[in-house]
């Protein structure tokens, strides 16, 4: 790779890719509104896929908290680990089965590209499974460093994992850009004093320097221009 880092233009200040892993390169948030609407259903009570919406980075712990909120129910700390583990081996068990067709349009071939043309690349993400999902999908190899769920104990918007990357990558928050498909992704990414790519809405994801509907619609030109 040492030789391919000349292939970087000389004014391009961004240097380094870190990827939220949840509506980037995967869409695993389906499995994640299954088991927690799976939890709810079992504590006698529903949410909805836009209550789901809220819980996009956001960790294990966190989410079941909001979610017990919405349902009005009250739990012990020991109760709520119990709960989360449960939820947790429902999702593991469903994201076990995906397979290379899950990988969100355009993934591979951006992650070709940008690892071609010298980027250094890393996963930010707040799920403790990502291993699981990068070997099932056949994506771990694409990356540099992995930062997960397992490695940082702040949740987005906090920009933890996102300086964690940084680090292991050997960057500065400037020369580094996050791709992040959450609002709170995006606010942890701008806290981090990094650039910021959004996929999804530009009404949503108003804070980003640049929106589009996903990586199928990004080149390294684009990159280069940030």
């Amino acid at each position: 790779m040492q030789e391919q880092s000349n292939i970087l233009p000389a004014a391009s200040q961004i240097k380094a890719c870190l990827f939220d892993l949840d509506g980037v390169l995967v869409d695993t948030a389906v499995y994640h509104y299954k088991a927690w609407k799976q939890l709810a259903n079992s504590l006698g009570f529903d949410f909805t896929e836009e209550q789901n919406e809220q819980l996009k980075g956001v960790s294990r712990v966190e989410s079941l908290n909001k979610i017990l909120d919405w349902g009005n129910v009250k739990k012990t700390e020991d109760e709520k680990e119990a709960l989360a583990t449960l939820k947790n081996g429902w999702y593991v068990e469903m994201i076990t089965k995906m397979t290379p067709n899950e990988v969100l349009p355009g993934t591979v071939e951006f992650l070709s590209a940008i690892h071609r043309a010298g980027y250094k690349l890393a996963l930010g993400s707040a799920s403790k499974n990502s291993g699981i999902i990068l070997e099932k999908t056949n994506l771990a190899h694409f990356f540099d460093e992995i930062v997960d769920g397992n490695m940082v104990t702040k949740s987005k918007p906090d920009p933890e994992v996102f300086l964690k990357g940084a680090q292991l990558l050997g960057f500065k928050p400037d020369e580094c850009v996050v791709f992040e498909d959450a609002v709170a992704g995006v606010e942890a990414a701008k806290r981090g004093g990094m650039k910021a790519i959004g996929i999804g809405e530009k009404s949503i994801l108003q804070d980003a320097d640049m929106v589009v509907s996903g990586l199928d619609k990004l080149t390294v030109k684009d990159l280069q221009g940030l």
